[in-house]
């Protein structure tokens, strides 16, 4: 039988507690080896995670296969130029092999922790992108020069991390794709974002498909259902105690059965990568994964 289509990628355990020099080095060493397509980390600031562009850059350093995602950083929180920078340095660091998500997020918090304004962010993504762009093919900033380095690839793929119908649209314009999420694993809703996206695209005249991503929290190994509860809990208090508790309440994936499952599920909408988040830095859940993955 051929391998699936869908990739999966692995993100690292920067929202789950305990994460040290030690884990963070083996993880991502793990992930390297593993049957995975990607190594992630993302942003979020008023919470206990290690922030997620420096963690993609030790990615870079302590990996040689894996893909590296930025998943996903909010470009409106961000200077343009040095979100640049950092982006270029990882792709330099990496030999090439960076991929960016980009959105606007979800939490005010956020952006009030870092003075940014919440208004007009769908605006200042585009701008931020093309921002971006602009200046990693060597567009220079106002004195003139560019800002550096010279990166590997010509140009990064960038996913956007948008959901609904006004955001898909302008997305459309100017994004490779789209970076999903499902907290629960739910196939439907993985669905519902692809096929929405496939709309915007043909609405703003794009030729080629764009790149389908979406992934879930997911816990393997010992107390994993109580893992996967807490650490979603944990996650989602920020939107209220009772939707964070509400939705710990329904999660499913802790079972090699049920995330075996989800991923068939997943890869029947046409996802192209699926990004599997552990709830857990405890090394024997990435071994378990690693093997699921393999023998699907």
């Amino acid at each position: 039988m051929p391998s699936p289509r869908m990739e999966i990628g692995v993100a690292l355990p920067q929202m789950a507690k305990g994460l040290d020099h030690d884990s963070f080095t083996a993880w991502c060493r793990g992930i390297d080896e593993g049957p995975f397509s990607s190594v992630s980390a993302g942003e979020r600031i008023t919470y206990h995670n290690v922030e997620g562009l420096t963690a993609c850059a030790a990615a870079a350093a302590l990996t040689e296969r894996a893909r590296v995602f930025a998943n996903l950083l909010v470009l409106p929180w961000h200077a343009t130029a040095l979100v640049t920078k950092q982006l270029l340095t990882i792709d330099v660091l990496s030999n090439g092999r960076l991929e960016v998500g980009v959105g606007v997020g979800g939490r005010v918090q956020d952006y009030d922790a870092l003075g940014s304004p919440f208004d007009h962010r769908h605006q200042r993504l585009d701008d931020a992108v093309a921002e971006l762009l602009r200046l990693w093919a060597g567009g220079p900033a106002p004195d003139g020069m560019p800002v550096g380095p010279p990166p590997v690839q010509e140009r990064p793929r960038v996913l956007a991390g948008a959901m609904g119908p006004k955001a898909l649209a302008r997305a459309a314009v100017w994004a490779d794709g789209v970076s999903g999420f499902t907290v629960t694993a739910d196939a439907g809703e993985a669905d519902a974002l692809f096929r929405g996206t496939e709309a915007a695209w043909r609405g703003a005249g794009r030729t080629g498909a764009p790149r389908l991503v979406s992934g879930f929290f997911f816990a393997l190994g010992p107390d994993a259902e109580p893992r996967l509860r807490t650490f979603t809990s944990d996650y989602l208090e920020v939107f209220g105690t009772g939707i964070a508790h509400g939705v710990a309440d329904v999660m499913t994936a802790f079972t090699p059965e049920r995330v075996r499952s989800a991923l068939d599920e997943i890869e029947a909408t046409g996802c192209d990568e699926c990004i599997l988040v552990p709830a857990t830095t405890d090394l024997r859940c990435l071994d378990l994964v690693a093997d699921l993955v393999s023998s699907r």
